[in-house]
């Protein structure tokens, strides 16, 4: 059974950082996609950030356009772990956010969510 785990969430100020991780376990996922999406309240989950396997074994990573130049996707395969950096956070950001991982570059795989409130 696949399970995919954040952690990190919390409260902070607004201009802040914090950093979230996603620890999969019941599968690998070296070659698949792997990202962050995020809930505000009443609205819909949106994409925030992805990591895509490519030939040559390298990976690309993809931002949504408001999180562009303050956040950062890692990952670490040999953890089947992804990691987002989030620096310069901003009340906007305050969110359920959930860790995704897919077969090949569709998201199949879902976290429960964490939490993170930025205060203004």
């Amino acid at each position: 059974q696949v399970q995919l785990v954040e952690s990190g969430g919390g409260l902070v100020q607004a201009g802040g950082s914090l950093r979230l991780s996603c620890t999969a376990s019941g599968r690998t996922f070296s070659r698949d996609i792997m990202g962050w999406f995020r809930q505000a309240p009443g609205k819909e989950r949106e994409f925030v950030a992805g990591t895509t396997w490519s030939f040559g074994n390298t990976y690309y990573g993809d931002y949504a356009d408001s999180v562009k130049g303050r956040f950062t996707i890692s990952r670490d395969n040999a953890d089947n772990t992804v990691s987002l950096q989030m620096n310069s956070l901003e009340s906007e950001d305050t969110a359920v956010y959930y860790c995704a991982a897919g077969g090949g570059n569709t998201y199949v795989y879902w976290g429960q969510g964490t939490q993170v409130t930025v205060s203004s």
